[in-house]
């Protein structure tokens, strides 16, 4: 520990932010969390709710300096791509002769 006072105040302060900045980084994974569990359920509504509260959760950890804001975009993109593939399990997209045609 730091013998000079505003030292030990300093370390007072970064504990008190640690654990404020652990614990919302902790409410961003459990969001992440419920809406991948939702992804697989019938309710499209839940679904949009639980996506646009991770956002708005990794935007406004950017705005306070919890996370980098290219972590925050890591994140809202491996969710989408987690999304959009479960999506594809469960409703299979067919293939006509215009698309492949295309290719």
């Amino acid at each position: 520990m730091a013998n000079i006072k505003s030292s030990k105040k300093r370390v007072l302060t970064s504990e008190k932010n640690t654990l404020r900045n652990v614990a919302f980084k902790s409410s961003v994974k459990t969001a992440v969390k419920k809406a991948l569990e939702l992804a697989q359920s019938e309710d499209k509504a839940a679904l949009a709710t639980a996506v646009s509260k991770v956002y708005q959760l990794c935007d406004k950890a950017v705005v306070k300096g919890i996370l980098h804001k290219n972590t925050a975009a890591r994140k809202k993109s491996r969710l989408t791509i987690a999304l959009n593939k479960l999506s594809a399990k469960v409703e299979p997209v067919a293939e006509t002769k215009e698309t492949k045609t295309k290719k």
